[in-house]
């Protein structure tokens, strides 16, 4: 009899420590140190290649080529994390603007590759504008993302 009991009991803690496994996994909110260090990534790359241009010894219109690029990638990869995210949730996404935010975030990238091949800079220089435009990127999509996961864990818990 006690065996019963104790199978019983040790079934309700398995099943809550499920539950509270997969609660604590949805609750994890983006640490302070983290949020900050993405908000940092993305000052750092956005000054750095801005600076670069602003420094660059080519002409306005090559210089506004480049600026542009950079909003353009910057804003596709958001809107393509938006649309993969939202796809994730099982939010509807058309599958079109989920294609031109995928085209448009690969345009940008390309552009930039072929805008740097063909410039009149160092190599260095090059390199510098590569990887600064990267590090955009890369910090505008955590920046979404943490945005959204602390929107969504506050959201969760208020409606609890």
């Amino acid at each position: 009899m006690n065996y019963q009991t104790t199978v019983s009991s040790n079934e309700e803690t398995k099943k809550q420590k499920k539950s509270n496994k997969s609660t604590n996994e949805i609750d994890q909110k983006p640490t302070a140190a983290y949020v900050g260090a993405t908000w940092g990534i993305v000052i750092i790359g956005l000054l750095s290649y801005c600076i670069g241009l602003w420094n660059a010894s080519m002409e306005l219109n090559e210089k506004g080529y480049y600026f542009a690029i950079l909003l353009m990638g910057i804003y596709a990869v958001i809107s393509l994390q938006k649309a993969v995210r939202d796809k994730a949730e099982n939010i509807k996404v058309s599958d079109m603007y989920y294609g031109i935010s995928w085209v448009v975030a690969i345009a940008s990238i390309l552009l930039l590759i072929i805008g740097l091949r063909n410039a009149d800079l160092a190599l260095s220089e090059k390199g510098f504008y590569g990887i600064s435009f990267l590090l955009s990127l890369f910090g505008a999509i955590t920046v979404q993302k943490n945005t959204r996961d602390i929107d969504f864990i506050n959201t969760k818990n208020e409606e609890e």
